[in-house]
């Protein structure tokens, strides 16, 4: 795993990054910024969003590159921050090596922000090729009243998120993410199983071995437990290592971007890091079914009726719909510990990516507290989310008359409510949220790198307080 970089020690020299919104730019360089402000006309700074300016001086000054007295970042004008999380953070590419500090009347949210961000955005992924010199990254000091350890816990959970997500599936199978599954419970002293085996896996979990039985690498659920006081988080990660559509095979096209369909196990084992880093006062356990979508003579078909955990019979309609029928195992093993918090997450449908697109995270639940909860630690977190419903006039959907369920219902519309009501069929408690990510970041942004992605594991975590009375 890729280490977080450090934050800048508090006691060691540093040179100041001005943060100037557009609109102060002109106070600015009346005051403070007198003596640059001919300098960033000249260079045509307007202080744009991550717009960066190096402010020379005579001679060198406390290894941060060769006369320097500092540097300027734009945080643009009101409307282009509102459009763009972490502007800040395109400084961390455009600045030299070395300690800095944040300077400017930044509010506390602010500040956090553009911490938050500077973590994030010195990811890198190199496993495959590595840099021919290692990167020598600017690094920042922490602010004066900012908790430092929930931002690079979070920095950290969202690092191994992306690894993973990152690695193809040539080398994040179902073994490979058990593995790293079993890294992540030794490391906080948590308890980590598998079950694996046909005859194991088929008479406790069978939509899950349905679903992997077709593969060269086996199937599998993998179980964490962490903690042994306070209320009981169970999360739920969707682990398609790869996924070919099965016998319902998806285009060529459609597969490109397959190896991210174990994103939301990579996010709850992100989140899971955090939460045992941090040592919050839980119970926390870690569901995550471990499959590969493949086609061999074994594959399930459409048509098959398969029998749950649960009990309820389910007719694939579509054995490309197939993180929905191992998620439902898992939610079935979820609610049997008795009051406990569940959250599942996963790459599920593209309708959900049609209605909010690749930046959101859509989310269901009924419960009025976790939906308080989840929305104030969106802001908190820096992580947006937007709530769908549980609508139950969609019901009849799912229902296909031959079986108790059907897993892709015809007609093509609210296919991700319709996925959410079918996972809600397999959970018996009403503190239960489902996440349908993406997992992916389609093009550089600020803060996150192209590719793999966590999503609402901060929403999530900055929510536990108030979700579970902490």
């Amino acid at each position: 795993m890729i280490a977080v970089p450090a934050l800048a020690d508090a006691d060691s020299p540093s040179l100041p990054l001005h943060v100037v919104a557009a609109e102060d730019l002109p106070a600015w360089c009346a005051g403070p910024g007198s003596d640059w402000a001919q300098w960033l006309g000249a260079t045509g700074f307007e202080a744009g969003l991550g717009d960066v300016r190096l402010l020379p001086g005579s001679s060198a000054q406390d290894g941060a590159g060769p006369g320097l007295v500092g540097a300027v970042v734009g945080l643009g004008r009101a409307p282009a921050r509102a459009r763009s999380r972490f502007g800040v953070a395109k400084a961390v590419a455009k600045l030299p090596a070395g300690n800095w500090h944040l300077s400017g009347a930044l509010t506390e949210s602010h500040a956090k922000e553009a911490v938050l961000g500077w973590l994030l955005a010195s990811y890198r992924f190199d496993r495959y090729r590595p840099a021919k010199t290692p990167a020598t990254l600017p690094r920042l000091k922490l602010p004066e009243g900012l908790d430092g350890e929930t931002l690079l816990a979070m920095a950290e959970g969202e690092y191994l998120t992306r690894d993973l997500i990152n690695t193809p599936a040539n080398d994040m199978g179902p073994d490979e993410l058990q593995a790293a599954f079993f890294d992540l419970a030794q490391r906080f002293g948590a308890k980590a199983s598998a079950i694996v085996g046909d005859d194991l896996l088929a008479r406790n979990f069978p939509m899950i071995h349905a679903v992997g039985r077709a593969a060269a690498r086996a199937p599998r659920l993998l179980d964490m437990r962490w903690g042994g006081e306070g209320p009981q988080l169970t999360l739920v990660g969707k682990g398609v290592c790869f996924d070919t559509g099965g016998l319902d095979i998806k285009p060529a096209s459609g597969m490109l971007l397959m190896k991210k369909d174990m994103g939301g196990a990579a996010t709850v084992m992100g989140l899971a890091l955090m939460i045992m880093r941090l040592g919050l006062p839980l119970r926390l356990r870690v569901l995550v079914p471990a499959v590969e979508n493949s086609v061999s003579g074994a594959a399930m078909r459409p048509r098959d009726i398969l029998t749950s955990r649960k009990g309820l019979t389910v007719e694939v309609n579509n054995t490309d719909a197939e993180g929905r029928l191992v998620l439902a195992d898992a939610l079935t093993c979820a609610c049997e510990d008795e009051g406990a918090t569940v959250i599942s997450m996963a790459t599920l449908t593209g309708a959900a990516r049609v209605a909010v697109g690749p930046d959101l995270a859509p989310y269901f639940s009924d419960d009025p507290a976790m939906v308080a909860a989840i929305e104030a630690g969106a802001a908190a977190g820096f992580d947006p989310v937007w709530r769908l419903p549980f609508w139950d006039a969609y019901e009849p959907m799912i229902e296909p008359g031959i079986a108790d369920l059907d897993n892709a219902p015809s007609g093509g519309f609210a296919g991700a409510i319709t996925a959410a009501l079918f996972l809600r069929r397999f959970v018996n408690t009403p503190r239960y949220a489902h996440f349908d990510i993406y997992g992916h970041v389609p093009s550089e942004l600020p803060g996150r790198p192209k590719g793999g992605a966590g999503q609402g594991a901060r929403a999530i975590l900055y929510a536990l307080p108030d979700m579970l009375g902490l």
